[in-house]
C-alpha cells in the first residue's frame, strides 16, 4: 500500500538508536553565550564535569576528551596506543567492530578476529583460546564492543577479561561504550577495562560532537612507548594543558550541557537509569516476540543472555524491506527508527529505547511500527503493543 506523506505535525518520536532524544534541560544548557574556556567560572564546570563523568565510567584513572565523535576517539585511542605492525584481537559482533578493525588496518596495524555468528555473539572460549594460542604475546590489545547497535547485543566484558586472564595474557582491554554508557551497567576499573571509549550523543543525551576516552594506568604504560603519528590526539600534549584534553579550542556548550545530564542520570541514580532501560527494552521484546506470530518480524538477537537494553534490532521476513517500513512510520507517523547497517541494509530496523525515554514514548512509536508493518504488508502477528502494555504495567505495579 502507498502511503501519501503528511506535513508533521506535533514532536517528532525519534527512537533512532543514536543520536538520541535531547532534553529540554540540556538543550537549554547549550545554548549558552560563549565564555573564555580559561575562565575561573567555567574551569568549575569543566572539572566538576570530568569528575561526573568519572563516576558514569566508575573509573578513577585518566580521562581524555575531544571534540569528535566516538570514531575520534577510538582513533585516538589507537594512535594513542600503538606502533605500526602492532596486533589487535577484535572480537567480531557486528558492523561496529568491522568499522573498528577497519580503522585499525587504516592506521598500519594488523588485525586478528574472533569470528561470530551476528546473531548469537562471539564465544568466550573462543577468546581464551586466541589468546592463548598467542604465545609470543604479539596480540597487544583485544577490541570489544560493549554494546553493538547494529544488531542490539550486548558482550560480557567481565567474562572477556575473565578469559584474558585465564589465559595469562598481558594484552589491554579496548571496550566501546558509545551505546551503552549511561544505558546499561559499566564498571571501568572494577572489571579491568583499560581503555573506555565513549561519546556524547547517546546515554549521556548531548548533541554529537564531543568524545572521550577512560584510560588505566597500564594503557599510558603503553601510550608511553607508541610510535603511531599522532598531534591533535595525543595524550602527552593534552596532559600539558590545564584541561588535561583538548589540543586546541574546548567545546565550552557542550560542557554546559554535559553539567546537566549528569546532574539529571545522578538525580535519577544509576541503579534506576540502568532499570528503566532494562524495563523499556524488555516491552520492546515483548511486542516483537508477539509480532512474530503468523511468520512476523523476530529479535534479530538470538541469546537471551546478551540481548541490549538500548537498542533492539528487528529482523523482516525473507523479502520484504524493512527500509520501506522505516519510510512509512516515518512519512506517515513521525516515527524515526533506524536502519540495518552494512550487510544487514534493508533486511532489519532498529528501535532505540535508551537515553530520555518514558513507557509512554515507547508505546507510542511500537503503535506507529505497528501500524506501519501493516501499510507495508509485512506479515505479522497484531496486538504485540498490547504485550508491552501488560508488561509495563506489570512492572509499574511491582514498584
Amino acid at each position: 500500500m502507498d502511503v501519501k506523506p503528511r506535513l508533521p505535525r506535533g514532536r517528532q518520536f525519534f527512537a533512532n538508536p543514536g543520536p538520541t532524544n535531547i532534553p529540554d534541560s540540556i538543550l537549554h544548557a547549550v545554548a549558552h553565550v560563549t565564555v573564555d574556556f580559561n575562565d575561573p567560572a567555567f574551569l568549575a564546570v569543566y572539572d566538576r564535569c570530568v569528575a561526573g563523568l568519572k563516576r558514569v565510567l566508575r573509573t578513577e584513572q585518566s580521562v581524555f576528551m575531544y571534540t569528535g565523535s566516538g570514531h575520534a576517539a577510538w582513533e585516538a585511542s589507537m594512535v594513542n596506543l600503538f606502533s605500526p605492525g602492532d596486533t589487535l584481537l577484535v572480537i567480531e559482533s557486528g558492523y561496529f567492530s568491522e568499522n573498528w578493525a577497519r580503522m585499525a588496518q587504516d592506521l598500519g596495524l594488523v588485525v586478528r578476529s574472533v569470528a561470530a555468528d551476528w546473531r548469537r555473539g562471539a564465544e568466550i572460549g573462543a577468546v581464551e583460546a586466541a589468546l592463548a594460542a598467542d604465545a609470543a604475546h604479539e596480540i597487544k590489545a583485544v577490541c570489544a564492543v560493549h554494546n553493538e547497535t547494529a544488531t542490539g547485543m550486548v558482550l560480557p566484558l567481565p567474562a572477556i577479561r575473565a578469559a584474558m586472564d585465564a589465559a595469562g595474557h598481558p594484552a589491554l582491554l579496548l571496550a566501546d561504550t558509545i551505546s551503552s554508557l549511561g544505558s546499561l551497567d559499566f564498571r571501568m576499573d572494577e572489571w579491568g577495562v583499560d581503555v573506555a571509549v565513549g561519546g556524547s550523543q547517546k546515554g549521556l543525551m548531548l548533541p554529537t560532537g564531543m568524545s572521550f576516552t577512560g584510560v588505566s594506568a597500564r594503557a599510558m604504560a603503553a601510550h608511553a612507548t607508541s610510535r603511531l603519528p599522532k598531534s591533535y590526539f595525543n595524550w602527552t600534549n593534552m596532559l600539558a594543558r590545564r584541561h588535561r584534553s583538548f589540543v586546541g579550542t574546548v567545546p565550552t556548550s557542550l560542557f554546559y550541557g554535559l553539567e546537566e545530564s549528569l546532574r539529571l542520570i545522578e538525580e535519577e541514580g544509576l541503579e534506576q537509569v540502568f532499570a528503566r532501560h532494562a524495563r523499556l527494552a524488555e516491552a520492546v521484546r515483548r511486542c516483537v516476540r508477539h509480532w512474530s506470530g503468523n511468520d512476523g518480524p523476530q529479535l534479530f538477537c538470538l541469546s537471551p543472555d546478551r540481548y541490549s537494553d538500548s537498542v533492539t534490532a528487528i529482523l523482516l521476513p525473507e523479502g520484504h524491506d524493512a527500509e520501506r517500513v522505516r519510510r512509512i512510520a516515518l512519512e506517515a507517523f513521525n516515527v524515526s527508527l533506524g536502519g540495518g547497517l552494512g550487510r544487514l541494509g534493508g533486511k532489519v530496523f532498529r528501535i532505540g529505547h535508551l537515553g530520555d525515554l518514558n513507557e509512554p514514548m515507547i508505546l507510542g512509536t511500537l503503535a506507529s511500527v505497528e501500524m506501519a508493518l501493516r501499510l507495508a504488508g509485512v506479515p505479522h502477528n497484531p496486538g504485540g503493543v498490547a504485550a508491552a502494555m501488560d508488561w509495563l504495567a506489570e512492572a509499574a505495579g511491582q514498584g
